[in-house]
C-alpha cells in the first residue's frame, strides 16, 4: 500500500456541503484532506493510501459506511469517527462493536468534530496519554499494557486494540480496582460527556475488550463490572 495517504485524515460523506464544512474545521485544524463523496470512492482511495484516521457517514449511496469499516478492520487499527443520523442508533451500536473509535450525531458541531479527531490522532499517536497514565509498563499476571508501544500482550500473544480500546483499557488498569462510572469513563476516555455522547459507548467498548483479552469474556478476569456503578480493574 502507498504511504502517499499517511497523515492525511479520509472524510466520506454523499452530502457536499458536511465534505466542504468538515475539511474546512480539520484543515484549519492542521490535517491533510481528502474527501470521497461515496463508499466506492473510499474504498478505492483506501486501497492505495494509508489514512491516519477516517470520518465515515455510516448512510451511503452504494457501498454503506458499515462496509467500509469492516474493510477498515480488517487491515489495521486506524482511528475511525463514525457520522450518524440521530435516529440510526442501531447503526452507532454496531459500529461500536465492529471497531469505530467514537461517533458524532448529525447535526453535529464541526468544532466538536475536529477536537474529536484532534485527542483520537494525539492518542493514537501516543502524545497524549490518558487522565492517570503513566509512562510505565503495566505489568499484571498475564497482561502487559504498555503505554509508549502502545501494545497489550495477553498470555504470550500480542493484542490487537483499536487506539479507544487501547485508551480504555490502560484508564482503568492505570487505577486497579478503582471503580469508574460510565460517565467519568467517556470524560476521561473520549474528552466527551452523556450530553453529546450515549454511555452505551463505554459498554460497547467494555464488551469488545472483554473479547479480546479476556479467557473467557462472560466471566471476566480483568475487566470486572460493579452492578449500578461501573467497571473496574481487577490486577
Amino acid at each position: 500500500m502507498s504511504a502517499s495517504g499517511t497523515g492525511t485524515v479520509l472524510v466520506v460523506d454523499d452530502e457536499p456541503m458536511v465534505l466542504e464544512v468538515v475539511a474546512r474545521y480539520l484543515e484549519l485544524d492542521g490535517h491533510r484532506v481528502h474527501q470521497s463523496s461515496s463508499g466506492d470512492d473510499a474504498l478505492a482511495w483506501l486501497a492505495v493510501n494509508d489514512p491516519a484516521l477516517v470520518v465515515l457517514d455510516v448512510m451511503l449511496p452504494g457501498v454503506d459506511g458499515l462496509t467500509i469499516l469492516r474493510a477498515i478492520r480488517e487491515k489495521g487499527d486506524v482511528p475511525v469517527v463514525l457520522l450518524t443520523a440521530r435516529a440510526e442508533e442501531v447503526d452507532r451500536v454496531v459500529g461500536l462493536e465492529l471497531g469505530a473509535d467514537d461517533y458524532v450525531v448529525k447535526p453535529f458541531s464541526p468544532r466538536e468534530l475536529a477536537v474529536r479527531v484532534r485527542n483520537l490522532l494525539r492518542r493514537a499517536n501516543g502524545v497524549v496519554p490518558t487522565a492517570g497514565s503513566s509512562v510505565n509498563v503495566l505489568r499484571f499476571d498475564g497482561l502487559v499494557v504498555d503505554p509508549t508501544a502502545r501494545e497489550v500482550t495477553a498470555g504470550d500473544h500480542l493484542v490487537t486494540l483499536t487506539p479507544k480500546e487501547f485508551d480504555l483499557l490502560h484508564h482503568l488498569a492505570s487505577s486497579p480496582r478503582q471503580v469508574f462510572s460510565r460517565h467519568q469513563l467517556l470524560d476521561a476516555v473520549w474528552s466527551s460527556s452523556p450530553d453529546y455522547q450515549d454511555p452505551a459507548t463505554v459498554t460497547v467498548h467494555v464488551g469488545r475488550l472483554r473479547q479480546k483479552i479476556e479467557a473467557d469474556p462472560e466471566h471476566p478476569r480483568w475487566i470486572t463490572t460493579t452492578w449500578g456503578v461501573g467497571y473496574r480493574f481487577e490486577p
